[in-house]
């Protein structure tokens, strides 16, 4: 009969060791911040279990600082599968192709609760260009790539997002969700969002979703240019190659 009772002895280190485990079973993909906050230790704790996992077999660290289920943790869940591909690696060789043809700078992002996490960009050779924003955290609703994905969400899961109304707005009022529910209708439809002048005064951007094996959408491409060279009329003409390359990632997924 299994002993379900705590052991009396201290075994903490352990015990976290098997948790991060149990975490890198159920999530396939942590960051060191992941672990820290799940397990309520420090960030160098953290990293310390992760190392010796690493070591043990038990996790992989990829490039960016993401680890995944290890040979020895995939052989014990009878998994003999390859990890899942790394998002970014996938999807940079698309972002250069795009932003080479269309001369304009792409955004690959994730949504993070409400905001938006710029994970990887290629600036077009343009002189007068849009900057990438890797690394960076925006508002979700102020971005195209944030408003493709938000459009995929169902309406109770965005009413969730935004219970007080849309942040950075000057007087908080329902109608802000009401009007940003109608603008990802549109979005659903078409099969991209557009940010005219939403997150930096000059910029706009058209996105599209990127889509796993499952049709989820996991992440987002952008297209951003000068407002200026770059008006809504010109986004939409935009929307073409955007969707294309969307397309060719998911199918790369």
């Amino acid at each position: 009969m299994q002993n379900s009772e705590r052991p009396s002895y201290p075994v903490s280190a352990a015990g976290n060791a098997l948790r991060a485990v149990r975490l890198l079973h159920e999530h396939d993909e942590l960051r060191v911040m992941d672990v820290a906050d799940r397990l309520g230790v420090a960030r160098s704790t953290a990293h310390r279990i992760l190392a010796m996992l690493v070591f043990e077999g038990f996790a992989e660290q990829d490039r960016h600082k993401v680890y995944r289920p290890g040979p020895a943790l995939r052989a014990i869940r009878g998994s003999r599968a390859a990890p899942p591909p790394d998002l970014i690696t996938v999807t940079r060789p698309h972002l250069q192709r795009l932003a080479d043809t269309v001369r304009e700078t792409t955004h690959l992002m994730v949504l993070e609760g409400n905001g938006t996490r710029f994970l990887d960009g290629v600036e077009g050779p343009q002189a007068l260009r849009v900057s990438h924003r890797t690394g960076t955290l925006l508002p979700a609703h102020v971005t195209s790539g944030g408003k493709a994905l938000l459009a995929e969400l169902p309406a109770e899961r965005l009413q969730a997002l935004y219970p007080n109304g849309l942040p950075g707005e000057g007087v908080k009022a329902p109608e802000d969700v009401e009007r940003l529910a109608a603008e990802l209708t549109t979005a659903r439809r078409t099969g991209w969002a557009l940010n005219l002048q939403g997150s930096e005064r000059g910029v706009n951007a058209v996105g599209a979703c990127v889509r796993d094996r499952t049709g989820t959408a996991v992440a987002a491409v952008a297209v951003a240019a000068p407002s200026a060279r770059c008006p809504k009329g010109r986004l939409t003409e935009l929307a073409r190659p955007l969707l294309l390359v969307a397309r060719d990632i998911s199918q790369d997924l």
